[in-house]
């Protein structure tokens, strides 16, 4: 695939990093939001470390961000569909949206089967896809110095403390389901940060799914409000960033990342436990641990994670081919 921006790496606005594409390529756009979609289902994986990982993060971002430009809504109060269109990056986001929407249709089910009767596989995939994307996201900074160093490793503490967060128990008020949708939002677009933990640890995710089944569209709806608008208004302040300090960003994102580790490590212990909105009893804190014996899971388990790191450096050549 030939891609070509139409401007230079650091854009002013989202026609700037509009990417060229053939109506056929847009496949290739729909594969990349499955892959997203795939890892959103995963309490503990991001979706944003994907994105990252597949190459369209900054095109995502700037795209998301262009929804609040007035280049955007000029375009829809003067009626001009196209221009409207072309604003946003309208088909790149379709693209996106429909195959994180196909994934969550088609894996869910089976991706919750294996979390429930073999956690050990699939999160040692998800560690090894994790543990290689830091390598090769770190090598997008062009210079490392000792300011993106330090930031780096800020990130990664921080991203290290928040997912090892025990959660905590709100009140199911409008303001805080506001709050949480902007904030479970927030990140998931963030790589190594999981919008559905963030919704665990605000003590919202059980409701959130209560809601869902229970067809609560009043509460659904604040949740998507406060979503929506984090979204968009994070976006802002990432597209700035990545505009003024591109690499100092890219640390920071690396950071939370190598932070996030942390969550997905295979092997844990069970230390508390509660019950969820369909009777099912969860764990609620855990400890990783090392893996306690020598055996065919645990072969399974390392060919998995290598699996993970291969599929990464895989991707990597695909996209420098594509370049």
């Amino acid at each position: 695939m030939t891609t070509t921006f139409e401007s230079t790496r650091e854009p002013t606005t989202s026609a700037d990093f509009r990417v060229v594409r053939k109506p056929q390529e847009y496949l290739g756009i729909v594969a990349r939001g499955f892959a997203m979609g795939s890892a959103d289902v995963v309490p503990g994986v991001s979706g944003g470390t994907m994105a990252f990982i597949l190459g369209i993060y900054e095109e995502l971002v700037f795209s998301i961000r262009a929804v609040a430009r007035k280049e955007f809504w000029q375009a829809v109060l003067g009626l001009r569909i196209r221009d409207a269109i072309l604003a946003i990056n309208l088909p790149f986001l379709m693209a996106v949206l429909s195959g994180i929407l196909l994934a969550v249709l088609t894996l869910a089910r089976g991706l919750e089967w294996m979390l429930d009767n073999k956690p050990v596989f699939i999160w040692s995939f998800f560690f090894g896809l994790v543990l290689a994307s830091v390598v090769t996201v770190a090598q997008k900074v062009q210079r490392w110095n000792a300011v993106r160093v330090a930031a780096l490793v800020v990130a990664a503490v921080g991203a290290f403390l928040l997912v090892g967060a025990v959660p905590a128990q709100t009140p199911n008020t409008p303001i805080l389901l506001l709050l949480s949708g902007a904030l479970a939002s927030i990140a998931m677009i963030l790589p190594g940060i999981s919008g559905a933990f963030i919704l665990l640890i605000l003590g919202k995710y059980q409701f959130v799914l209560s809601a869902v089944n229970n067809r609560d569209v009043l509460s659904l709806v604040l949740v998507a409000l406060g979503a929506g608008v984090g979204l968009v208004t994070f976006a802002q302040l990432l597209g700035y960033l990545f505009r003024r300090y591109h690499d100092l960003t890219v640390a920071i994102l690396t950071g939370f990342m190598l932070g996030s580790l942390r969550k997905i490590w295979p092997w844990k212990e069970t230390l508390e436990t509660f019950v969820d909105s369909h009777g099912k009893v969860v764990p609620l804190r855990q400890a990783n641990v090392l893996p306690s014996h020598v055996n065919a899971e645990l072969g399974i388990a390392l060919v998995l994670m290598i699996v993970g790191i291969i599929a990464v450096i895989l991707l990597n050549r695909v996209a420098e081919v594509g370049d």
